[in-house]
């Protein structure tokens, strides 16, 4: 087929050369092929004729970037916490919106994990003090608080909250979680969780794992409110999405150390679809590395799942050029 007659995917991303073949054997693309998103300038100017756009968190869709790209078919994202993506303004255009729905679960948990035991156990200090040069063997410093005996607070049980839950077993905790729609009582008993109140959560835990996904319910869900309950030192991590906490908040239960300890992997700046979000990192934050563990956003951040999801939203696209339904599709344009 010749060039000019081929369908248009736009790739918005950098992502590996295999899914970049994969889409050429059955589209033109247009690919940023950098390590940054393109602007939404940019952006648009690469959709401006495109049938399809595989799209990434640092992207938005809404009516007005439809109204500039009227031929897309599909925007595939390579995501599963779709807020920044207009599913409702893509079904009245007549546009397809996948998302990627399990790919993403095991290595976010097992991040989670990570940051609970480097928060707990003053990792990150202990790494600065080595470097230092004055690390002179050990002291009885840095004590930290460990998981075995702990009880540790799940806001969330979803897909995400049910994964940290099983990776949690070996560490004999105990195990509280919140969620809008509780789990059945054999799923409670097989994962080991006793459900509770947001209160009784917030009260009774020594760590607190955010595992829900952002919207309009959940914005600052983990607010003044919620951590003035908290006990006093306790620990608090966000792997989930960062305007599900309000980092002021935060920052002020750090500053007057009511709260222990914060560690993110993901920050209310992130959040594109809000209109007021902050655009850099809480600087609060920043300031108090004692008490704090960051991540850039590494939740999804193994190579090969990374390489999968990509793939999959790859063969999304490659679903609706060829006349057929996305397996994985959040909607249906078709009437």
């Amino acid at each position: 087929m010749p060039t000019e007659s081929r369908p248009v995917v736009v790739v918005a991303n950098w992502v590996h050369p295999e899914v970049h073949a994969f889409l050429a054997s059955h589209a033109r693309v247009v690919a940023n092929d950098s390590r940054e998103p393109w602007t939404p300038a940019q952006l648009r100017e690469a959709c401006r004729d495109a049938d399809a756009l595989i799209g990434f968190m640092t992207e938005t869709v809404d009516e007005a970037f439809l109204d500039a790209c009227p031929s897309l078919k599909i925007v595939a994202c390579a995501l599963k916490g779709f807020d920044n993506y207009d599913v409702d303004a893509c079904t009245r255009r007549g546009v397809w919106i996948t998302i990627v729905t399990d790919l993403l679960t095991a290595p976010t948990a097992e991040l989670t994990v990570g940051h609970l035991i480097a928060l707990g156990r003053h990792m990150p200090a202990g790494d600065r003090l080595v470097r230092s040069g004055g690390f002179r063997g050990w002291r009885p410093t840095l004590y930290g608080t460990g998981l075995d005996g702990s009880t540790i607070g799940l806001v969330g049980a979803g897909a995400v909250g049910k994964a940290v839950a099983r990776r949690l077993a070996g560490f004999r905790a105990r195990l509280l979680y919140w969620d809008r729609n509780p789990l059945l009582p054999d799923q409670e008993d097989a994962l080991r969780l006793t459900a509770a109140t947001l209160d009784e959560l917030a009260a009774h835990s020594d760590f607190v794992c955010v595992c829900v996904p952002l919207n309009p319910d959940s914005h600052h869900l983990v607010g003044t409110q919620f951590l003035s309950r908290m006990q006093p030192g306790a620990l608090l991590v966000n792997t989930a999405r960062g305007s599900v906490v309000d980092e002021d908040a935060v920052a002020d239960a750090l500053e007057s150390g009511h709260l222990g300890g914060y560690a993110a992997d993901v920050f209310e700046m992130e959040d594109w679809a809000l209109a007021d979000r902050p655009h850099s990192v809480n600087p609060r934050l920043l300031a108090l590395p004692d008490r704090t563990f960051f991540t850039p956003h590494l939740g999804s951040a193994v190579d090969r799942i990374r390489r999968d999801i990509a793939m999959q939203a790859a063969m999304d696209v490659v679903e609706v050029l060829q006349g057929r339904r996305p397996p994985h599709a959040m909607n249906d344009p078709r009437g």
